[in-house]
């Protein structure tokens, strides 16, 4: 009996270093290789669909808001030639799958419905991307097409101002980016002052 509990202990022990190491990774933020010298200017659009622009925790006069910054913003860069670069949620690894079967109400698995780009950015966006995590630069496909397109700033708008925004933010100035965020463009559930503190701290230039 006594070696049955202490399996049992064990077997306890490493799922909940296993989720807790999901949750690490969820919210941490990526290093990577310094740029060089780039001209160019991209607008990214963070986790603009469905499941969280329509479902998500957010008033319907601030989407209103929000929605005219970021046509805005789409319509600015499309006349300067810039491209538009959308990136979207799928929980895609086990362990940050459960944790959003259980934390999050399931939203954005992989392979569930709502992971698209909601009606207002459908078909916006010249490239669309899928993140796996709150940082966008996580699985290396950013750093590779910002490096095709010649891009050396980023303009940031989307959700949640507090989370893929703010680890997108810090994670592209961790590679030497120019990152700009358009504040009248993002949504957040709770208080921005700490998350604004942080961006500033790290370069990040906020309108």
């Amino acid at each position: 009996m006594i070696m049955v509990a202490s399996a049992g202990g064990i077997a306890a022990l490493i799922a909940l270093l296993w989720i807790a190491g999901g949750i690490r990774r969820i919210g941490s933020v990526s290093d990577g290789d310094q740029i060089e010298k780039r001209e160019g200017t991209a607008l990214i659009l963070i986790d603009l669909q469905d499941v969280f622009w329509d479902h998500g925790p957010y008033q319907t006069h601030d989407k209103a808001e929000v929605e005219v910054a970021i046509l805005e913003e789409i319509n600015a860069a499309k006349e300067s030639g810039c491209p538009v670069i959308a990136v979207r949620q799928e929980w895609s690894i086990p362990s940050t799958k459960i944790i959003a079967r259980v934390t999050m109400k399931g939203q954005a698995i992989a392979g569930t419905p709502g992971t698209q780009l909601a009606h207002p950015f459908a078909h916006m966006a010249d490239h669309v991307l899928v993140k796996r995590v709150q940082d966008a630069f996580e699985t290396g496909e950013l750093d590779d097409l910002l490096a095709q397109l010649d891009v050396g700033r980023l303009r940031l708008v989307g959700l949640d101002f507090n989370y893929c925004v703010q680890k997108t933010a810090l994670a592209a100035r961790n590679r030497g980016y120019h990152v700009s965020v358009n504040q009248r463009g993002t949504l957040s559930a709770g208080s921005t002052a700490q998350t604004v503190k942080r961006m500033e701290a790290n370069g990040v230039v906020l309108q």
